[in-house]
């Protein structure tokens, strides 16, 4: 296929989860519901703190009986490893880690890789790089997602601090609701039930790009309503209080309101 293409997804890292009890073992700890993991091939979950707070996210894959972890790479596929070896007790579970490890976004061809499970418009995704396409840059998959709004990873959420309904990761399939409970589901649940989100991950686009530093404060005159997270080009991620959502969409403002 002449239009397709791929791109190299960077600081990506691999654990594996052998065991008769890998499926239970995690299903008391992310956020998905990993007893349908075997029918859909790929989910995208999160691990958060007791008390409901972003710690990791990442995609489980199902593959020959064992569960794949494709998640952020280096020390944080370390720190995910520790964090699930506190809880495996006396679980039949091995978990390995590779704290590096290639992951390829895939266009243009279906033939291969798992689909993207938070957007279809994020493309196949694969360990392996694939055949008769072109390799292309980051920067347009980059931007595609923050267009879409798709937060990643602790680039765009705050270890220990960020929620995942702040952050809409609800609207890109990371919460099965009907799972029964996990660790953080609580208040995860009592965010959604009573509207308790005062804040939430938005687009915006730049009058003078580049945006400032990741996780510096936005204001309006004397007013801090926000802060930026990761960017690319002219449009970045941002949290945004929602007091200030409207005042964003006017066009005066050097930072807009996209959608």
């Amino acid at each position: 296929m002449s239009n397709a293409y791929f791109v190299t997804l960077s600081n990506r890292g691999l654990l594996t989860l052998t065991g008769a009890d890998a499926v239970d073992f995690l299903q008391g700890l992310v956020s998905n519901d990993v007893t349908k993991l075997q029918e859909q091939c790929i989910q995208y979950a999160c691990l958060l703190t007791p008390q409901g707070k972003f710690l990791h996210d990442f995609f489980m894959v199902w593959r020959d009986g064992d569960i794949l972890i494709d998640c952020e790479g280096g020390e944080r596929a370390l720190d995910l490893e520790n964090r699930f070896n506190k809880y495996k007790l006396r679980s039949d579970v091995k978990i390995t880690c590779a704290p590096q490890n290639t992951v390829y976004a895939i266009f243009g061809k279906d033939d291969i890789g798992l689909p993207d499970p938070r957007h279809f418009r994020l493309g196949m995704r694969s360990f392996d790089r694939p055949d008769n396409a072109l390799e292309e840059g980051s920067v347009e998959w980059d931007k595609e997602r923050i267009l879409l709004g798709v937060p990643d990873g602790s680039r765009d959420m705050i270890i220990e601090k960020s929620t995942m309904l702040e952050c809409n990761l609800h609207n890109f399939n990371a919460i099965d609701w009907d799972k029964g409970c996990w660790m953080g589901q609580e208040l995860t649940a009592r965010m959604k039930y009573r509207g308790l989100g005062k804040k939430h991950l938005q687009t915006l686009k730049l009058k003078t790009p580049p945006a400032p530093a990741a996780f510096t404060s936005l204001e309006i005159g004397d007013k801090v309503i926000g802060d930026i997270r990761s960017s690319c080009g002219d449009i970045a991620l941002a949290m945004i209080k929602n007091d200030y959502v409207e005042e964003l969409k006017n066009d005066a403002h050097p930072y807009r309101l996209l959608g």
